[in-house]
C-alpha cells in the first residue's frame, strides 16, 4: 500500500513539473523558433491602432508589440501585427493562434481568472464616458434618461451602462453592435443617442466622424478601465512582457530616449549606477537576458526602436496630435509626477 502511495505522489510531482515546464517558455519557444510574435490589435483605432498608407498597423497600441518584438527577436519588425474585434482577440489567444493583444482590454476579476489568458502589465488607465452629437443638446450624462445606447458586444461597457443607469434609477435601451464599423455608422446615422465606450476610444471615434466637430464627450467618467496587454499564459513570455514595460518607464525616468540612448551606451562607464543596470550587458537586465534567453541588449533595442513610455504617448495621443491628451498629473503620468506609472526597480 505505501509503495502505491509512493509511486502515486511521484506520478503527481511529475505530472506537476511537466504542467510548470509547459507554462514556463513554451509560448516563447515558439516566438523564437518563427521568429514573430503575433499580437492583436483593434483593427481601426486612430491613435491607438490604425493601418497607415503602406498597410502598416501604427498608434499607441501597436508599440507595444513592438517593444515584445525588439526584446525577444532583437527586432521591433517582427511583431506581426493583426487587426481584429475584441471578442476575437481573446477567443483567439485561448485557442492559441496569437501570442499577445495590445487593444486596450480591460483587466476585470472574472477575465484574469481565466486559465486561457494572462493579463501582464496596465499600460494605460482609462475609463468609460458618453458621446453625443451637439443636435442633441444634452450637456451630462444624467440627461440621457430614455437614451438608446450603442454599445460593444462582449465588453465591460454594457456592464458599466446598467450599473450607471440602474443606480440612478434612469432608463434605456442598448443597440449591442460587435462590429466596430456598424456600431460608429448606427450612431452616425442617428439610430443611437449615445455612443458608450472608454474616453479614448470616444476620442479615436470621432476622428471617424464624417463631421468630428459635430459630437461632444460628455464630462462624467462612470467606471476604471485598466487597460492591459494580454498574452498566452507562458510565465517568461508574461516577464518579459512586464519588464519590458519597465524598461519603457526606467527610460522615461532617467531622461533616456531614442534620441540620446546611443550618445548615453557609449558614455555608459560616466553614468549612474541606475543607468548601468539598465543598459550594461554585464549588469541586471544582462542577468534577466541570460535567464530569459533573450539578446542581451533587449533593454537597448526597447529604447532604440521603440523609445520610452513619454515618447509613445506622446508620438501617439500627446499634445501635437489630433487628440491633445495632457499627460501631467493624470493617472498614465509618472508616479513622481503624481501619476500611476510606478517604474519597478531594474537591479
Amino acid at each position: 500500500m505505501r509503495r502505491v502511495v509512493v509511486l502515486v505522489l511521484v506520478a503527481f510531482v511529475l505530472s506537476f513539473a511537466s504542467a510548470t515546464l509547459v507554462m514556463a517558455g513554451s509560448v516563447l519557444d515558439e516566438i523564437k523558433s518563427s521568429e514573430k510574435i503575433i499580437c492583436l490589435v483593434n483593427p481601426n483605432s486612430p491613435g491607438f491602432s490604425t493601418p497607415d498608407s503602406k498597410g502598416v498597423f501604427q498608434g499607441f497600441n501597436t508599440d507595444f508589440c513592438r517593444m515584445a518584438g525588439a526584446a525577444i527577436l532583437g527586432d521591433a519588425g517582427k511583431a506581426d501585427i493583426r487587426g481584429i474585434g475584441f471578442s476575437d482577440s481573446m477567443k483567439t489567444l485561448v485557442a492559441r493562434k496569437a501570442h499577445m493583444a495590445s487593444r486596450s482590454i480591460t483587466n476585470t476579476g472574472t477575465r484574469d481568472a481565466d486559465p486561457g489568458l494572462a493579463f501582464v502589465v496596465t499600460t494605460f488607465y482609462d475609463g468609460q464616458g458618453f458621446m453625443v452629437a451637439n443636435d442633441l443638446g444634452v450637456k451630462s450624462a444624467t440627461e440621457l434618461n430614455g437614451a438608446t445606447v450603442c454599445a460593444e458586444e462582449g465588453s465591460t461597457t454594457l456592464l458599466n451602462i446598467a450599473d450607471w443607469f440602474g443606480n440612478r434609477k434612469m432608463t434605456y435601451k442598448v443597440e449591442n453592435i460587435g462590429d466596430k464599423t456598424a456600431r460608429l455608422q448606427a450612431f452616425y446615422a442617428g439610430k443611437c443617442d449615445v455612443l458608450a465606450s472608454d474616453y479614448t476610444a470616444l476620442l479615436s471615434d470621432r476622428q471617424l466622424a464624417p463631421n468630428p466637430a459635430g459630437y461632444s464627450i460628455l464630462p462624467e467618467i462612470i467606471s476604471n478601465e485598466p487597460l492591459t496587454l494580454v498574452a498566452q499564459p507562458d510565465q517568461d513570455l508574461e516577464a518579459i512582457l512586464f519588464w519590458g514595460f519597465q524598461v519603457m518607464l526606467t527610460a522615461e525616468k532617467y531622461g533616456i530616449t531614442s534620441q540620446n540612448v546611443d550618445s548615453i551606451v557609449k558614455d555608459l562607464s560616466n553614468q549612474p549606477k541606475s543607468v548601468k543596470r539598465l543598459l550594461g550587458e554585464k549588469s541586471a537586465v544582462g542577468d534577466m537576458a541570460e535567464k530569459l534567453q533573450i539578446p542581451s541588449g533587449w533593454a537597448y533595442n526597447i529604447i532604440k526602436q521603440v523609445g520610452n513610455y513619454g515618447e509613445v504617448f506622446e508620438r501617439h495621443l500627446g499634445e501635437n496630435t489630433a487628440f491633445k491628451l495632457e499627460r501631467k498629473g493624470t493617472p498614465n503620468d509618472l508616479s513622481s509626477r503624481g501619476g500611476l506609472m510606478y517604474a519597478y526597480p531594474i537591479r
